[in-house]
């Protein structure tokens, strides 16, 4: 497999990657060996990554809360890393699949509702943008673009922590490309805390999420993720200097219209020592 794991985007799944054999392409039965021990989903069923071939025709959301088994392609970029998501943020995927099945009946005229549709837009597209920081969370939001890249630049490095739960996005990320574009989860976390976010165990950010992850509080319909460029994030573009040249690029950096309300920025209520615990 040719990745270039020194990106960013990749720093929740390197030492994944690294288990993985670079002589062939991963099937399920090497992906199961990826899998934290005990993991299962919301229904109690382990869960196990199958080959697709011996799933035909199942109803993929409603077949991984019934039986745990999550369908995989062979030779398939995109299933390899939503493996890779299950296996990193397994609690906040079983909290996905838990609501996509709660929600299978309530689709009308063949279209899934606006939780599912913002289930599915994280699912595949989605990172989440942990930080104490309020004002930097709250200009991504407005898409003040130079404001949040530009003016916030050191609390990108200091205390903004991006994790890639989209495995579409992750995809991309095989020919990286300017104006690869994310659906941001924006979490602030109390601002009192004298740690950053970057301090957080993985394990903790994905167990609070999943906690949360229900109508009502962190996500109900696709405005509650804000757009992200993810190559304005400091660090994530090499190919050119990220200066006031590159942010005022409008095909990638967009003026929001005259009508756009902001995302929220949802607070997670918890100290960095709680987090820890």
């Amino acid at each position: 497999m040719l990745i270039d794991t020194s990106h960013p985007c990749w720093t929740d799944f390197r030492d994944l990657l690294a288990q993985l054999s670079a002589e062939s392409f991963p099937d399920a039965a090497a992906l199961n060996r990826l899998i934290p021990p005990g993991l299962v989903n919301r229904e109690g069923k382990p869960v196990r990554f199958a080959p697709a071939v011996n799933l035909p025709g199942v109803d993929y959301e409603k077949h991984i809360f019934e039986t745990g088994e999550v369908s995989t392609r062979e030779d398939n970029w995109h299933d390899l890393f939503n493996a890779l998501v299950w296996c990193r943020l397994p609690r906040m995927k079983a909290a996905m699949n838990a609501l996509h099945y709660e929600h299978l009946g309530s689709e009308k005229d063949g279209r899934r509702g606006s939780l599912r549709d913002a289930l599915t837009l994280l699912d595949e597209s989605g990172v989440l943008v942990v930080s104490k920081n309020r004002k930097v969370l709250q200009a991504l939001a407005a898409r003040d673009w130079r404001r949040a890249f530009c003016r916030h630049r050191p609390d990108w490095i200091e205390d903004l922590r991006v994790i890639v739960c989209g495995h579409a996005l992750l995809e991309k990320f095989l020919r990286p490309y300017k104006a690869i574009t994310a659906h941001a989860l924006l979490l602030q976390i109390d601002e009192s805390n004298s740690g950053p976010a970057g301090e957080i165990p993985l394990h903790r950010i994905d167990s609070w999420v999943a906690r949360n992850l229900q109508p009502g509080r962190l996500l109900n319909s696709p405005a509650d993720l804000s757009p992200l460029p993810l190559m304005g994030i400091p660090g994530w573009w090499g190919a050119q200097d990220q200066d006031e040249a590159f942010y005022a690029d409008r095909s990638v950096f967009r003026i929001p219209p005259a009508n756009y309300h902001p995302a929220p920025v949802r607070e997670a209520c918890e100290r960095v020592s709680n987090f820890l615990t």
